[in-house]
């Protein structure tokens, strides 16, 4: 996989729980797709996940915040849903910690047991126009600071110029 090549979501979302892998480099540009994902999946009541980083190379943090989106809704299911973040690198691992997806997840840096099937599946790649996008890049980000406050300073301009984007 160049470094430039789109990243591979491969999904299993008949599995319990639902597994997710994530391959390449995701970001703000390329994530959509998995949180269209995760939309689909709260509908059918799924409230389990694994997110396999193995071959994860990076993500940014609306990917991140995407996900934490995801794992706040699960939850506030009753009975509440779980997330694990698994086989993540050293880099993505701080990501993970730095930004306190450690709070709500829970997170593994190789050892977890790979006892799920393994995703089939490809999400396909959607694009959002600028003012979508601008929406779900904020709402990711909001999604940070709702886990964690050191999360504002952070990300204070980044909100400032989204919300100004969208209005």
């Amino acid at each position: 996989m160049t470094e430039n090549s789109e990243p591979v979501f491969q999904v299993n979302a008949y599995s319990e729980p639902v597994v997710l892998k994530i391959s390449g480099r995701v970001s703000y540009l390329n994530a959509l797709p998995v949180s269209d994902f995760f939309r689909r999946m709260e509908k059918l009541d799924k409230r389990n996940f694994v997110l396999d980083f193995a071959k994860c190379t990076s993500m940014d943090s609306t990917f991140l915040g995407i996900v934490v989106g995801a794992a706040l809704r699960v939850r506030k299911k009753n009975p509440p849903g779980s997330f694990v973040l698994c086989r993540l690198g050293t880099r993505n691992l701080e990501s993970v910690r730095n930004l306190g997806l450690h709070r709500i997840a829970s997170v593994d840096a190789g050892d977890f047991p790979m006892e799920y099937e393994l995703p089939g599946e490809c999400l396909k790649a959607t694009k959002n126009g600028e003012i979508e996008n601008a929406k779900l890049v904020l709402q990711a980000h909001e999604n940070l600071i709702e886990i964690d406050e050191k999360n504002k300073f952070r990300f204070q301009d980044v909100i400032a110029y989204l919300k100004n984007q969208v209005e």
